[in-house]
């Protein structure tokens, strides 16, 4: 038996010196084929993906990354803008007369929210009872120590506090 046979290569896989010839990649053939005449020009003119060389497929879109940081960009504002429309429309409602009181007083959306609120408080939701104490201005703040201090330099510190607002 030939060796060709043994190794599982064909005649054809020879060049004209009896040498087995190298596989080529697809961009070799590709370049060869278009030498040829036998591929478009339109055909080798397509994207290439920057990791491998390889024409990107049709019907892929191939973006660059600041193609996207330009589309994300777009796509944040956009939410940005209908945040902030949100937020404006209800300022205004919190301004805006919504109904009568049975006196015939004009309640604005925001008193109406304060009503609302003071029902909930009323039923033993705390919920609303946080968020009437925290509208007023006396949400509790947290103490974070960041730094080691001595305990006497934090005393006189809060006296200090102290004294400054009374």
């Amino acid at each position: 038996m030939p060796k060709e046979e043994k190794k599982g290569r064909n005649k054809a896989q020879r060049d004209a010196k009896g040498r087995f010839a190298k596989t080529e990649t697809a961009k070799g053939i590709a370049d060869a084929a278009f030498k040829a005449g036998e591929m478009k020009v339109a055909d080798d003119m397509r994207k290439r993906s920057p990791v491998n060389g390889q024409p990107v497929p049709k019907g892929t879109p191939f973006r660059t990354s600041d193609e996207r940081a330009r589309e994300a960009g777009k796509l944040s504002g956009a939410a940005r803008r209908e945040k902030g429309d949100l937020r404006r429309l209800c300022q205004l409602w919190m301004e805006e007369e919504v109904a009568t009181g049975k006196d015939g007083e004009k309640i604005t959306g925001g008193q109406m929210m304060v009503r609302v609120a003071v029902k909930e408080v009323a039923k033993g939701n705390p919920r609303f009872w946080e968020l009437l104490r925290d509208t007023a201005g006396f949400k509790p703040v947290d103490k974070v120590m960041v730094a080691e201090v001595d305990p006497e330099v934090i005393d006189e510190v809060e006296q200090l506090v102290k004294e400054a607002g009374e």
